[in-house]
């Protein structure tokens, strides 16, 4: 297959790209600085995102266009930050739809990645594809928007997978952050660690994007998110059992909120959230159980 990969030099869009040269694929990342990037066997860099730049051009007819782009959830959400993370994701998304409404021949599919984020927070409600309303904090307001706009492909003809993402665990993103007080002997639950953590291995992150790449009948909002979601306490029980770390120090939410801000929703709350499609359509995890997950990841 030729698939165009949108955020590919990201922490998912790396471990994307290598799988698919591993099994034949032949790979295009849209990017905004090509001349940065060298051009290896069946990888090519395309500029988009430049009005000086035509990607359509430099890309040959696509099977697939996948959609990562966009600006980090992390940091201080000041009023400039929470902008970039709303216009990163809807600019691109609105440049794929151009690109596929310009092309003579459309992609089969688009996967556009999105986040468990859609639905709000909550510590009783679960989560399936089949829940239709989103939520109405900031993250919600963003996927919601997201969504919408990547669901235009529909026009065309072209097959949509919206990946709501869960808490992705690999050795970048999250995870480092998540074990970092555990290492210092200082770890343990945050608030009243009740919240729920929607996780999933980076492995089946990538299993479930080829999954979707080679299953038709997958479309709409498909969760990326394993079996069995957990909640923060039993998250800083397993971490710590894992590493040999002390699990004694909770962090009160008071000082979440006066670090982080706005952005200690993505650690103080959260959401059940479960892979209905996936179980369904007969996807097979590498990882169903946090212990397993844990152990390949910080061993």
């Amino acid at each position: 297959m030729k698939i165009a990969i949108a955020g590919g030099t990201g922490f998912v869009g790396q471990h994307l790209t290598k799988h698919l040269i591993d099994r034949g694929d032949e790979v295009f990342i849209l990017t905004r600085h090509p001349n940065k990037h060298r051009n290896k066997q069946k990888i090519t860099y395309i500029g988009w995102l430049n009005e000086n730049l035509n990607p359509i051009a430099q890309l040959p007819p696509l099977d697939a266009i996948i959609n990562l782009a966009g600006e980090s959830l992390f940091g201080y959400w000041t009023k400039s930050k929470k902008d970039r993370i709303y216009q990163s994701r809807i600019k691109a998304t609105y440049a794929i739809i151009d690109m596929i409404k310009e092309m003579k021949y459309k992609p089969a599919v688009l996967i556009n990645a999105s986040a468990v984020g859609y639905f709000g927070t909550s510590l009783t409600e679960t989560f399936t594809e089949s829940r239709k309303e989103s939520g109405n904090d900031f993250l919600a307001e963003v996927t919601e928007a997201w969504e919408k706009t990547a669901l235009e492909a529909n026009t065309y003809g072209v097959r949509t997978v919206i990946a709501r993402f869960g808490v992705i665990l690999g050795t970048e993103g999250a995870l480092p952050l998540m074990t970092m007080p555990f290492k210092w002997y200082v770890g343990g639950k945050i608030g009243s660690g009740e919240q729920w953590v929607s996780w999933i291995h980076i492995t089946d992150v990538i299993g479930m994007i080829l999954f979707s790449l080679d299953h038709p009948t997958i479309d709409q909002a498909f969760h990326m998110t394993a079996p069995s979601p957990i909640k923060n306490s039993k998250m800083a029980e397993v971490i710590a059992q894992t590493l040999h770390k002390p699990n004694w120090l909770p962090v009160p939410r008071v000082a979440i909120k006066a670090l982080l801000g706005e952005m200690s929703i993505l650690v103080e709350s959260g959401q059940k959230v479960l892979p209905e499609k996936a179980i369904k359509s007969g996807y097979s995890f590498q990882y169903s159980h946090i212990e397993k997950a844990l152990e390949d990841l910080l061993k």
